[in-house]
């Protein structure tokens, strides 16, 4: 047969002389494929289209998604902090750092499968990008399973570390442990979301998420106070809110995936697995290692007091606003370069990382403005604490030169990510952000904490610096998934 005659899946796939590291699953497993005109359109998109369209269209609902989070991380906050006092708040701010760390590892999940299935969907393999799904799938429940009742058992050391106040203890320890039970619906959201962005549609985790936010906001309140029949469970309500609701967004995720022909369920094949693993493994041990220096900085922080502990808190949730933009826009990036480099078009994936970065920067920059203008009433929403309210507020101030920088940081490494070049930028942010130890502890003895806000600062900047470099070197073109 002619090239002329070739049919379109003919011509698409990729030559014989692919690296065998670039095809970890069989082409002639017997799959059903997701229909040729839906896989056409989304290459299109992905591919083909401008890219500040395409970039726009993949990011405006990750970003969107991000920000539905944040809100309810946001409100979650407010609810404690005016509900429960300074010591709810404190609890929640050093219990995010182990559920940091969980999430981490739960991104060794959406990191690989976003390599992984973005790749076959560039080369036109739509079957096999739907089998790694489902072999994904499966993996990301067992790991979530095991890892909750791993963090479940370990309680009471994970808050003896930190030598937290006793109140600010008995707090955490209820609001952590009833999140690690949630763990494997953790885990099968975070691959559900993979499966769709990797096929090009962020649109529809974007609905799915806002469902379960929707539900989550509702439910906050009711079960933190204890409005109408619903018991009021304090601070371990707030927790049941957020996994109850993210439960009923990965069923109706899965049942969309499966609808659409995107995932095909089966006995896992290891090869997928292990491809999976190789990729995302680097990026959570970059969060599982960040997440460790923030408990080292917690102890740091604790001399200084309960209001220092919660105006950490504080910061950390407001600066999320911005942060998540970001992540939105790494999401998108992250597709994008997966399927260019599958279709063989590497300068297109070096002008989306670059031009995503601006897009991204743009948003920090006014993050950083309204943090330097807005910081105490910023504070003010989540607390009545004077205290706590006016180091909060000097958080955010000195935070705000770390937005210029964060949206590099973010992109790019998602950037590097959806290439499958996870290694480089792991062990990059990693010496940058454990040399945060040493100097806090450097700086707090000197500038009180002052000396700690600014070490955060500036060692996040360091990071998007580094990840810049990273992204110019070109050398993740020569990486396989």
């Amino acid at each position: 047969m002619s090239a002329d005659q070739a049919s379109p899946a003919d011509v698409a796939r990729p030559p014989d002389e692919v690296p065998a590291a670039a095809l970890p699953l069989n082409p002639r497993d017997g799959i059903a494929g997701v229909p040729v005109a839906r896989e056409r359109d989304s290459l299109a998109s992905l591919t083909v289209a401008p890219l500040p369209r395409t970039i726009a269209h993949l990011a405006l609902p990750a970003v969107a998604s991000m920000l539905l989070m944040t809100l309810f991380a946001t409100a979650d906050a407010f609810w404690i902090g005016t509900r429960i006092g300074a010591a709810g708040l404190a609890a929640v701010s050093t219990s995010i750092f182990w559920i940091w760390m969980l999430i981490a590892c739960a991104e060794l999940v959406s990191v690989g499968l976003t390599a992984v299935a973005s790749r076959r969907h560039g080369e036109r393999r739509p079957a096999e990008a739907a089998r790694a799904v489902g072999d994904t799938l499966l993996f990301a429940l067992a790991l979530g399973a095991a890892l909750g009742l791993a963090g479940w058992l370990s309680r009471d050391a994970m808050f003896g570390v930190m030598h937290t106040p006793a109140e600010v203890t008995a707090l955490g320890k209820r609001y952590l442990g009833t999140y690690l039970l949630g763990a494997p619906l953790i885990f099968g959201f975070f691959a559900l979301d993979a499966a769709f962005r990797a096929s090009g549609d962020t649109r529809t985790p974007f609905v799915l998420l806002g469902v379960s936010v929707s539900l989550a906001l509702a439910l906050d309140p009711v079960l933190i106070v204890g409005l109408g029949p619903a018991p009021a469970l304090g601070i371990a309500g707030a927790a049941v809110a957020t996994i109850a609701t993210r439960g009923l967004a990965f069923t109706a995720g899965v049942a969309l995936l499966a609808r659409r022909g995107l995932v095909r369920l089966g006995a896992p094949h290891a090869r997928t697995i292990l491809a999976v693993v190789r990729i995302g493994l680097p990026t959570a041990l970059t969060g599982v290692v960040f997440s460790l220096i923030y408990v080292a900085l917690t102890r740091i922080t604790t001399r200084f007091g309960t209001p220092a502990l919660a105006a950490l808190g504080v910061g950390h949730r407001v600066e999320s606003w911005s942060y998540l933009i970001g992540v939105g826009f790494a999401a998108a990036t992250a597709a994008i370069v997966g399927q260019s480099l599958g279709a063989r078009m590497p300068e297109r994936a070096t002008r989306a990382g670059w031009l995503a970065t601006g897009y991204a920067t743009l948003a920090g920059t006014a993050a950083a403005i309204v943090l330097l203008t807005l910081a105490h009433p910023l504070a003010a929403i989540f607390t009545h604490d004077a205290a706590v309210i006016d180091e909060g507020a000097h958080y955010l101030q000195v935070a705000s030169l770390a937005s210029l920088f964060m949206g590099a940081e973010l992109v790019l490494e998602g950037a590097l990510g959806g290439a499958g070049a996870t290694l480089p930028p792991m062990l990059t942010s990693t010496t940058i952000t454990a040399a945060r130890v040493p100097l806090a502890a450097w700086a707090a003895v000197r500038w009180g904490t002052t000396g700690i806000w600014w070490v955060i600062s500036l060692t996040a900047v360091g990071r998007g610096v580094a990840m810049m470099a990273l992204w110019r070197s070109g050398f993740w073109k020569r990486t396989s998934s």
